[in-house]
């Protein structure tokens, strides 16, 4: 036979490696999902959708990303696995065809101060391997550049056995690039002594004013018994040794009543005590003083590059590794580009790559030493898109969760073609997501409902774009949704004037915030909205501000503790029953001894995953069998909190179990769309739009009279976008002024009055290009906005 007929024959017969171009799940029962089974085709671009809640993160990553990676972790030695987060396989009976899966997802990076966009990518690594080759003058290796490497030096003996034994000296010494003064943090931090203790008065008078630190207990024994200063004398007319020993003494052991203690000054106790903790991890009046006490400034050493003088000293073309990390990514890559230099060009290469898929990806206008953990959940997804772009891996499952979050609608095209070039590379991409236009783009739509909680968790429409759009489902029924412009808007009560603001890349900006109305501040990412917002609209009395952060919570939290329901949840079981109010607390007296109120108990296995099992003494009710006993209108406390809030808003509202404070709580969660969370539903599983609501929800009950919002439609489906806008509107009808930061085309149409920045983003925005109502943005179409909103509302 010949070659070419050999060749023929064999690729008419399509090789067996070539016929796994599914992956196929079966039964899959995590959280709410109800045995779904569904196939899903390998190298294609697949979107999930459904309203928030309908078990789509059920499906995608606590299934399928999370099975591949148990899978991955289960290739590496048992040494190396006991390193690694434990993982227990997802309720499914058949996962098949499975792929290596990164999941890049908007958990905000890491909040280390000495973590940047440039260290959370390869772009510093590679500019300080470009200083230490062409810098001049030469001051070391990529080290002597790099803020979190401190200088070192050290001398010593060294034994060399060179048949009999000989000591010789030798000295070690690294050149480091951290400032010695902020230890590469960029800020130095100082304390107001003025929020530790009140000076006018003495220390039996309780003078401080540290959380904790009550002259009643341990602490007034040892301040009495100590002996360094009167405690009857005010802290004003302390000598200079006495008020030295009262802030700064090293710990010193002393007597105090025969007892043995030990004595420490103020600052360096609260150091270790208040100040060494992550500050988002303290109880909230704790974080309340650290706050006020703290004073944070500019470290004057470094002028807040965090690098040391040395560093700073060494040059490119006049410009320091600090000047080219503070640039904008757009215009650095424009410098690095101008740099032709034979010896390192396979590193200009490859740094120009990396700055340039920041540019692709929208991020040009950010600069590598901007911390990471500043960075929107949005950016933050975007800057771990960068490793991928230029990874050599294919084959992969790449998972995203709303990649559009934080994007104007100018930027969702961007986005859309980098989704469809990792696809083209031969990688399978999965998406969650509920923006129109990236649903457009799908080779494979799979949408899950039809309701939300206990209601969704089904497979209610898999197949193309035009399948769902003529399709009986809620997304279908919604996906071609246009919000119209209002035919009359509220008229402003009064203005929050800001003048000035400088913030970030803001020039200068004088704006007046109307009051009374739904205000919304939109423009391109990057632009300068919430430098703007929150930099200038300070959380004070008058302001509630609601914002993205991660809400902390452990396993044991959940809505009910989240929102201060189960407070009266609690009295009213405790009134009921005649008895102690703790006992309906699963934290406390009324927990079961078993697994001491998690519901479950979680086996370590040393070097394998560790599994949790509902606990055999309470069945996962969390509460010891003696406490179920107590009803409160029929129901035990656990059956309470198996409700969903819905059903548990018709049980506090009348009968025998009609609690008024708790009713309240409920009406709010309700009016947020949350009314199908069950009300004891672990606050970990929650998606991140269902997280921002429950904190609206709970910031509704605070007095403010200005609400900021920060892209309320986060993870909100189309169909539930109109119940977000009612609630908006009964905010502002009931007296509340509403200033809203979005991109979403819908709220944009319903505001009241729009602001909107730019023209671009970075150095390119910053400014105000409109102030006016959405008909005038539409009619003027003078900027991106305006087009955009324009095309939306089919004008």
């Amino acid at each position: 036979m010949s070659t070419a007929k050999r060749t023929h024959a064999q690729s008419s017969a399509p090789h067996a490696a070539d016929s796994h171009d599914l992956i196929r799940v079966h039964g899959a029962r995590v959280n709410n999902l109800k045995d779904v089974s569904i196939e899903i085709p390998k190298r294609r671009l697949t979107v999930f959708t459904g309203v928030s809640g309908s078990g789509k993160s059920s499906l995608v990553f606590d299934t399928i990303a999370a099975e591949s990676q148990r899978l991955i972790n289960e290739t590496y030695s048992a040494f190396v696995q006991g390193f690694m987060p434990t993982l227990a396989r997802p309720e499914v009976d058949v996962l098949d065809g499975l792929t290596t899966a990164i999941i890049v997802d908007q958990q905000r990076m890491g909040g280390d101060p000495r973590s940047t966009v440039g260290t959370a990518t390869d772009a510093n690594a590679m500019l300080r391997i470009l200083f230490s080759r062409l810098g001049e003058p030469h001051i070391g290796p990529p080290g002597a550049y790099s803020f979190n490497t401190a200088s070192v030096r050290a001398s010593g003996a060294i034994t060399v056995e060179r048949g009999a034994k000989k000591a010789v000296k030798a000295t070690f010494h690294r050149t480091g690039g951290m400032c010695p003064r902020c230890e590469g943090r960029g800020t130095v931090s100082d304390i107001d002594l003025t929020q530790l203790y009140d000076d006018s008065k003495s220390l039996n008078e309780d003078a401080l004013t540290i959380p904790g630190y009550s002259m009643e207990g341990w602490y007034g024994r040892i301040f009495r018994g100590c002996g360094f200063f009167d405690p009857d004398k005010p802290i004003r007319k302390y000598t200079k040794k006495e008020l030295h020993d009262l802030l700064h003494k090293e710990p010193t052991k002393i007597k105090v009543d025969g007892v043995n203690l030990t004595y420490e000054g103020l600052i360096p106790k609260i150091q270790k005590s208040f100040l060494s903790k992550d500050i988002d991890a303290l109880q909230p009046h704790i974080r309340a003083f650290v706050e006020r006490a703290m004073t944070f400034t500019v470290c004057p050493e470094c002028d807040g590059t965090r690098l040391s003088e040395g560093a700073r000293s060494s040059k490119i073309k006049k410009l320091s590794i600090a000047d080219a990390c503070a640039m904008e990514i757009r215009d650095l890559a424009e410098w690095v580009r101008d740099l032709k230099e034979p010896s390192v060009a396979p590193l200009l290469a490859a740094l120009g790559q990396t700055l340039d898929s920041f540019v692709e990806i929208g991020l040009g206008y950010l600069s590598l030493e901007r911390p990471s953990g500043t960075l929107s959940g949005g950016e933050a997804q975007r800057v771990k898109m960068i490793r991928h772009l230029g990874s050599s891996l294919t084959d992969v499952t790449y998972v995203f969760d709303e990649p559009t979050v934080g994007l104007h609608p100018h930027d969702i095209q961007r986005m859309n073609g980098l989704l469809l070039r990792l696809r083209d590379k031969g990688n399978t991409v999965l998406v969650v997501e509920h923006k129109p236009e990236t649903i457009a783009i799908a080779d494979h739509v799979v949408d899950l409902g039809p309701g939300a909680g206990t209601a969704g968790g089904a497979v209610c429409f898999e197949g193309t774009v035009e399948g769902l759009r003529s399709g009986g489902t809620i997304t279908g029924r919604h996906f071609d949704d246009r919000a119209a412009l209002k035919e009359t808007v509220r008229k402003s009560t009064g203005t929050l004037e800001i003048r000035g603001a400088i913030a970030h890349n803001l020039r200068n900006v004088d704006v007046d915030i109307p009051l009374g109305v739904l205000c919304v501040i939109t423009g391109v990412a990057g632009s300068g909205k919430s430098s703007l917002v929150h930099g200038s609209i300070p959380a004070g009395a008058d302001v509630v501000s609601v914002d993205q952060g991660a809400i902390r919570g452990s396993r044991r939290s959940n809505p009910a503790t989240y929102s201060g329901l189960l407070d009266p949840i609690r009295k009213a079981f405790a009134k009921a029953n005649g008895v102690k109010p703790a006992l309906f607390s699963a934290n406390s007296e009324g927990a079961c001894p078993t697994c001491n109120g998690a519901g479950v108990i979680f086996t370590d296995l040393a070097m394998m995953a560790g599994v949790s099992t509902p606990c055999e003494e309470c069945e996962g009710k969390r509460y010891q069998a003696a406490v179920l006993e107590y009803h409160l209108g029929g129901r035990d406390i656990s059956e309470v909190l198996a409700m969903s809030v819905t059903e548990a808003e018709e049980f506090f509202g009348d009968g025998e179990a009609r609690t008024p404070a708790a009713h309240r709580i409920l009406n709010r969660l309700a009016d947020v769309g949350l009314g199908y969370l069950s009300l004891g539903q672990p606050l970990t599983t929650l998606s991140g739009g269902e997280r921002q609501r429950l904190k609206l929800a709970t910031h509704m009950a605070e007095k403010g009279g200005v609400y900021v919002l920060d892209e309320p439609t986060t993870g909100l489906h189309l169909a539930d976008v109109e119940q977000l806008l009612g609630l908006l509107d009964r905010l502002v009808d009931s007296g509340k002024s509403v200033v809203v930061i979005e991109h979403h085309q819908a709220v944009m149409a319903h505001a009241d009055w729009i602001i909107d920045l730019g023209p671009g983003a970075g150095h390119e925005g910053g400014r105000i290009v409109f102030e006016g109502t959405p008909a005038d943005l539409v009619a003027a179409r003078s900027t991106l906005t305006g087009e955009h909103l324009a095309t939306y509302v089919g004008v």
